[in-house]
């Protein structure tokens, strides 16, 4: 992995990686020295000649170079890929669960572009750069290599790198088996909770560790309580309200796939649909037999436009209630809201509605009305927990938006606890795209 050529940045310019980044944008460079191929080892210097390190280059991405390291004299080498590799695990044992984490994040763990995530003994990786692309069957063979040497055996590794970014590389979006295939639905274990991950068609590498601590730390608030799960995806959220001790779980979410995992998520963790009647049903719900059930109107779906499907709740040995709503909660919540529903405690984690710097200021709107809907169908002396998974809605703008819609829904707040991704996905603080998650529990007070 030789260096061939050299780049020269413009004066004035680097400001990003002089200041920690890992990035060089086209419009930096001054001049290229020397031949290469796009995805190769370059050397990067200063206006001046000032040696700034070595990163991988792509002719075809505005991100021109990624940088590896800012040792001029470091070779790019199998020895370089053990050290970032092993630095990267030995972070891990030290800071969360491994049972199922992310191993390497990007920039955080200085491989820019590259995505593992451990699921047991399944690895999923994902290649977004070029250069890292061209690296990422030997990373595997020294990944493998040092979690044996814990005695974790890999029984299989996954590729996802379908994500809309490789076309910037000019690459291909591709996923599928590296080497031997194996039943992509993965079973895992997190805070006591049992999941199917569905690596090959699931959302990301298959579900969000990232929310891993944000799950724990609801139960204490949902014990007893009337919860609303919204955005529910495949439940997790869901059942670590249900299996806290709450009296019932409603579970929403507008995509049927993920509320069919949802389901069966459920069922691994105790949860069934019974026979028994208890008088209740809700839209959108699913029967024991994963068939969708006729519609039929009840108090707790009477927000639901007429059309809407409904099922049952499922119940554990406790007697918890746990049921599953497919519905476009934009637009369903403030209708829950017209109607006068009420819960103890609310969860919003919607998907990333701010995706670049252009769209903030709707994605904005968006955030205000789920959560200004979200907090008046919460009762008094209640609780809600509020996420966004947004780079581009900094941690200002949304608590800034949290205010607004307080004060819209003449609410007032206190905080419980701000929180942040778990430590498997390393905030790097010159690294500012690092830094995503952002997520709060607050006690909702009613004005008097």
């Amino acid at each position: 992995m030789k260096d061939s050529a050299v780049i020269t940045l413009r004066k004035g310019e680097g400001r990003l990686i002089k200041s920690g980044g890992a990035w060089i944008f086209d419009n930096e460079i001054a001049d290229i020295e020397g031949s290469f191929f796009n995805g190769d080892v370059v050397s990067i210097r200063d206006f001046d000649g000032y040696p700034m390190g070595k990163g991988v280059i792509n002719m075809n991405s505005k991100i021109r170079v990624r940088m590896l390291t800012r040792d001029k004299d470091t070779e790019i080498d199998r020895e370089f890929l053990a050290k970032r590799l092993r630095a990267a695990w030995d972070y891990r044992r030290k800071t969360v669960d491994t049972s199922s984490c992310r191993i390497v994040f990007g920039d955080a763990d200085f491989l820019p572009g590259i995505t593992i995530d451990k699921y047991e003994d399944i690895l999923v990786i994902e290649s977004l750069s070029l250069g890292m692309d061209r690296m990422k069957e030997l990373i595997l063979e020294i990944l493998t290599g040092i979690l044996a040497e814990d005695g974790i055996k890999i029984r299989g590794i996954y590729e996802r790198s379908d994500a809309k970014e490789r076309l910037k590389e000019g690459m291909e979006r591709k996923k599928g088996f590296i080497g031997q295939p194996f039943d992509t639905q993965v079973p895992i274990t997190e805070n006591g909770v049992h999941y199917l991950v569905d690596v090959a068609e699931g959302q990301k590498t298959g579900f969000f560790l990232d929310q891993k601590y944000n799950r724990a730390a609801i139960r204490p608030v949902c014990r007893g309580a009337k919860v609303l799960d919204c955005f529910t995806h495949t439940g997790s959220f869901a059942l670590n309200a249900a299996l806290a001790g709450a009296e019932s779980v409603l579970a929403v979410d507008a995509s049927e796939t993920a509320l069919r995992q949802a389901i069966r998520n459920a069922e691994l963790n105790g949860f069934a649909y019974t026979t028994e009647t208890t008088g209740e049903t809700l839209a959108g719900c699913y029967d024991a037999d994963g068939r969708i059930a006729q519609a039929e109107k009840s108090d707790m779906g009477r927000a639901i436009p007429e059309d809407a499907l409904t099922g049952r709740f499922m119940t554990n040995e406790t007697g918890t209630k746990l049921g599953f709503m497919t519905a476009d909660l934009v637009e369903l919540l403030p209708e829950m809201e017209r109607e006068g529903l009420q819960y103890d405690v609310v969860i919003l984690d919607p998907p990333a509605f701010a995706k670049s710097r252009q769209n903030v200021k709707n994605a904005e709107k968006g955030y205000r009305k789920i959560n200004r809907a979200g907090m008046r169908l919460v009762k008094d002396g209640g609780f809600l927990a509020t996420c966004t998974c947004s780079h581009f809605m900094t941690r200002e703008l949304f608590e800034k938006m949290v205010h607004e819609a307080a004060r819209e829904a003449h609410v007032r707040l206190r905080q419980v606890e701000a929180r942040t991704q778990a430590p498997d996905h390393p905030i790097l603080w010159s690294a500012a795209e690092s830094s995503y998650l952002k997520f709060y529990i607050f006690q909702v007070v009613k004005e008097k």
